[in-house]
């Protein structure tokens, strides 16, 4: 049995309600050098028609069910830089500042070997 780090491999059963992982087991391809296509459904992409809501779902061919997924995740995901002028977001704006300063951490150092009571104060301003 080939023993992987990565989640991805792994078949994981949750609860539908609360979303509780309930169950995580490898996943074994019947014939695994075999080109086969897969369905991944989109749950958190959806488009609303005027009937009902409509969940969207694409197909991939892959040797695997693990690397299907992995291509479905990649073509989700569009990353890039871009410039301070184009930022949007509040919480990323406010360190545009390039005159920033942060505050120090007060530091306790807690030695292992120290005696517990002691007649000095620690320092903690570094």
């Amino acid at each position: 049995m080939k023993v992987s780090g990565t989640l991805r491999e792994y078949k994981l059963k949750t609860k539908k309600a609360s979303g509780e992982i309930v169950y995580c087991g490898q996943v074994f391809e019947k014939p695994p050098l075999r080109v086969k296509n897969f369905d991944s459904w989109l749950p958190a992409s959806h488009y609303d028609s005027r009937s009902c809501t409509y969940n969207m779902y694409r197909q991939y061919r892959y040797l695997t069910t693990a690397g299907a997924v992995t291509q479905c995740y990649r073509a989700r995901m569009k990353v890039e830089v871009i410039a301070a002028s184009k930022c949007r977001r509040p919480a990323v704006k406010q360190f545009h500042d390039s005159k920033i300063k942060f505050l120090l951490p007060h530091r306790v150092l807690r030695r292992q070997h120290k005696p517990r009571l002691t007649t000095k104060r620690p320092n903690t301003f570094f």
